[in-house]
C-alpha cells in the first residue's frame, strides 16, 4: 500500500516533518514534529506545528500516532502540544533509555527524572509494528547517529530520520555520545536492503552544493547508485574512516542544549519551580 505523505519543511533547523495518512481512510501519523524555539530570548512559538494541525484538521484526520525517529538535537519536539491538540500516541525506539542515561547525567537531572522511557507512550523494538488505519507500519532498528534511531517502514515508504540524507548530501554523523560510524554503516544497508523502489524520506536538508531547491523524497535506488558517502557498494572500513574525519569538522547543533534536554522527556519541558518558571541548564565543558 502505497500511504499519502505530507512534508513540512521548517526552514530555521532544516527539518521535514510528515503526516503519513492511511489512503483508503483518515487515519494518519505525525512523524519528527517542530517546536519553534528561539534561543537567544528562551522563547518558544508553535507555528510548525500549528501548520500540521491545521491541515490534519482541513482534511478531517485522525492522529492514531505522533512518532519520533530519534531524540533530536537540532530542534525540539513539539509532541505533547499535537497530542493536546489532536490525541495519538507518542512513541519512539526503546533505547531512548540509553539517551536518557547518558544525557541525565550530562544536565545532572537528579533521581527525579526517570530513565526507563516512561514519558513515552510507546517504545519500539526490531521487528514491531504498528497501525495507522489500514497501513501497516515496521520497525527497523538504525542505530549509529543515536543509539535510539528508528526507521519506520510504512508501505512502500521507510521515514529515515537522520541516518541517511538525499543522495547528494549523504549521511548523518555520528559523533554525539553514543553514536557509532560502524553502527551506522550496519544500519544503513539495513535500509538500503529494501526494494529499490522504496520511497525515502530524509528526516533534513540543506541542499548540497549546485542545488537550488530543498529535497527530501529519493528512492533506495538512488541512495545505492549515487549517495555521495554510502553509495557504490562503498565498503564499512572506507565508510567508517571517511564519517570520523568529517565528524571530527563539525560544530555542535545550534539547539543542542536546550533539544536534548527536551527530547529526551517526550517534548516536554523540565517541571517548573514553586514560582511555575521553568529553566534549561548550560553544562560546562560536557558536550
Amino acid at each position: 500500500m502505497q500511504p499519502d505523505v505530507t512534508a513540512f519543511f521548517d526552514d530555521p533547523t532544516n527539518t521535514v516533518s510528515y503526516v503519513v495518512k492511511d489512503p483508503s481512510g483518515h487515519a494518519c501519523a505525525i512523524i519528527d514534529s517542530v517546536l519553534d524555539f528561539d534561543h537567544a530570548s528562551g522563547t518558544t512559538d508553535t507555528k510548525s506545528a500549528d501548520a500540521i494541525i491545521a491541515h490534519v484538521k482541513e482534511h478531517n484526520l485522525e492522529v492514531a500516532w505522533i512518532l519520533e525517529s530519534h531524540v533530536h538535537a537540532d530542534h525540539l519536539s513539539a509532541a505533547p502540544y499535537l497530542q493536546e491538540q489532536l490525541g495519538g500516541k507518542i512513541g519512539i525506539g526503546h533505547n531512548i533509555t540509553i539517551i536518557q542515561d547518558t544525557f541525565g547525567k550530562v544536565f545532572n537531572e537528579g533521581t527525579a527524572f526517570q530513565r526507563d522511557g516512561s514519558q513515552f507512550d510507546q517504545l519500539f523494538k526490531e521487528g514491531d509494528s504498528l497501525h495507522i488505519g489500514q497501513l501497516r507500519a515496521d520497525i527497523l532498528q538504525t542505530p549509529g547517529h543515536t543509539p535510539a534511531c528508528l526507521t519506520f517502514v510504512i508501505g512502500d515508504a521507510a521515514f529515515v530520520g537522520d541516518s541517511l540524507f538525499m543522495p547528494d548530501f549523504g549521511t548523518a554523523r555520528c559523533d554525539f555520545p553514543g553514536g557509532s560510524a560502524q553502527d551506522l554503516y550496519k544500519s544503513i544497508q539495513k535500509i538500503l536492503a529494501l526494494p529499490d523502489e522504496t520511497r525515502i524520506f530524509v528526516g533534513h536538508d540543506y541542499k548540497a552544493p549546485g542545488r537550488e531547491e530543498f529535497a527530501w523524497e529519493t528512492t533506495v535506488g538512488a541512495q545505492k547508485a549515487a549517495n555521495v558517502h554510502i553509495g557504490g557498494a562503498r565498503s564499512e572500513g572506507e565508510f567508517v574512516e571517511m564519517r570520523e574525519a568529517r565528524d571530527a569538522t563539525l560544530a555542535m547543533p545550534r539547539l543542542i542544549i536546550p533539544s536534548l534536554q527536551v527530547n529526551m522527556r517526550a517534548g516536554k519541558m523540565p517541571e517548573p519551580d514553586e514560582q511555575g518558571d521553568i529553566f534549561l541548564k548550560v553544562p560546562i565543558n560536557k558536550l
